[in-house]
């Protein structure tokens, strides 16, 4: 089912001729019945009986809204243009919003795609384009797109780990974007048949569930000291290698390898040592 736009008939001009149909009326039904001229009274009142029926097809469209039209349960149509309006008083009118609305989803606990649990939330801002899917394609067309955002969310979750373990891995930390993207359509997918387009959708809460918060903790803490250490030991190395290259250049002094070795190990020691080192001075010879 497709949206069809019937927007009536402008409203305002209509009100008046009815306001000035009823005077009329009124004042014919009354001088009829003073003057007891019956067929004139009779017709007079039954003209304003139909002003009345014919009253009930006013109805007001408010920017960024949409009124269904029904006709003993079939869609007539949607009305879009914003104004007074007149249609068939026994249509029935129901109101849809087409404004821009968001929620947020509820804090869901699943696992990665390593099974570990992580707790996720996501911002999903959508709205209506077709009125007549949403009104007759669902049942609560607001609940189904709560429900289903929720049911996107859980599914890509499980398609990625929390934490990247390679360089360049897709996951839900390091790829905000590109997983924002994905739980876009992902969501999109699920309610194209309910008439409701997606705007944007964010991710608002990311985090390792409480009972392996303090291990994973561990984790990145480790992770972190071992990828410092690395740095640190790339840079020790290359400043003892500069400093024998810059010995044997400049003809300071002359060593074998066994004291190359002692003097890399000691430098070493005092270069990647978490604490300050004690110096040992030599005030003897080169060797003794």
């Amino acid at each position: 089912m497709r949206e069809r736009e019937r927007n009536g008939v402008p409203g305002v001009g209509l009100a008046l001729l009815f306001i000035a149909a009823g005077i009329a009326l009124g004042w014919l039904g009354i001088t009829s019945a003073i003057a007891q001229r019956p067929v004139p009274a009779v017709a007079g009142g039954l003209g304003i009986i139909a002003l009345v029926i014919l009253s009930f097809g006013f109805f007001v469209v408010a920017p960024n809204q949409g009124k269904v039209l029904q006709f003993f349960g079939s869609y007539a149509g949607t009305a879009r243009t914003p104004g007074l309006r007149w249609a068939n008083p026994f249509y029935t009118k129901r109101k849809i919003s087409l404004r821009i609305r968001n929620f947020e989803t509820a804090k869901l606990k699943v696992n990665d795609n390593r099974g570990n649990p992580v707790e996720i939330a996501a911002v999903v801002v959508w709205k209506v384009v077709d009125t007549a899917e949403a009104a007759f394609q669902v049942d609560d067309y607001e609940n189904y797109v709560h429900v289903q955002s929720e049911a996107a969310l859980r599914a890509m979750a499980m398609n990625y780990p929390y934490d990247p373990h390679v360089a360049g891995e897709v996951s839900l930390t390091s790829h905000t974007s590109e997983i924002s993207d994905r739980l876009k359509g992902e969501i999109q997918e699920r309610l194209a048949k309910a008439g409701v387009e997606v705007i944007e959708t964010r991710m608002s809460h990311m985090a390792y569930a409480p009972e392996i918060a303090s291990a994973m903790l561990r984790k990145q803490q480790a992770g972190a000291v071992v990828a410092a250490r690395q740095k640190i030991v790339e840079g020790a190395v290359g400043m003892v290698e500069n400093a024998l290259q810059m010995l044997s250049e400049k003809n300071i002094i002359a060593l074998d390898d066994e004291r190359k070795a002692s003097m890399v190990s000691n430098l070493l020691v005092v270069l990647c040592s978490e604490h300050s080192t004690q110096p040992v001075v030599n005030t003897g010879t080169l060797y003794h």
